[in-house]
């Protein structure tokens, strides 16, 4: 076993197992708890009506059994009002947040472009601006170094080279 490793993969795949078997147990006295609530709130709500008795108390029935729909219906648009309302708040929230945190800006490419093309995309195409740089600089003209043709000989160098140093030795 390597030092980065604590526990053998049979171990790990068994607690692995274990932990899946838990949370399946759990996820399970969920759905059965919610299914209990469900029903503990239909009993409250909606008790079962009397179908016993004559056609005038069964259409008293209908008529209440059409209100509580009608008052239920009510509700739920309110409730759908409400949370369309809040989820715009939170968008508009959201935005907000976006705002000061700053807008990032995108990293810029580089583009080739010379004065004159840069000049006619800021001006636009109307002006014609021309920025010709090197128009205005003075002309030089080169000298050129004639070469003798005593430099080509190395003895003669060196010869220089040693009166020099002699120079500096008499000194």
């Amino acid at each position: 076993m390597s030092e980065g490793k604590k526990m053998t993969s049979s171990r790990r795949h068994h607690l692995k197992s274990l932990i899946l078997q838990i949370a399946a147990n759990w996820l399970e006295q969920e759905a059965s708890e919610l299914k209990a609530a469900k029903e503990a709130y239909m009993a409250e709500k909606c008790a079962t009506p009397d179908m016993s008795g004559d056609q005038a108390s069964l259409m008293e029935v209908c008529k209440k059994l059409h209100q509580s729909l009608d008052k239920i219906d009510e509700e739920r648009y309110d409730s759908e009002a409400k949370v369309t309302k809040s989820d715009k708040e939170i968008d508009d929230l959201k935005l907000k947040v976006v705002e000061l945190g700053g807008v990032k800006k995108p990293a810029l490419k580089k583009v080739r472009m010379s004065a004159d093309s840069m000049l006619q995309a800021l001006l636009g195409g109307k002006h014609k601006v021309t920025m010709d740089l090197r128009a205005n600089l003075k002309q030089v003209k080169k000298e050129v170094k004639e070469e003798s043709a005593e430099a080509g000989d190395w003895r003669k160098n060196i010869e220089d080279k040693a009166d020099r140093k002699k120079m500096f030795e008499t000194s």
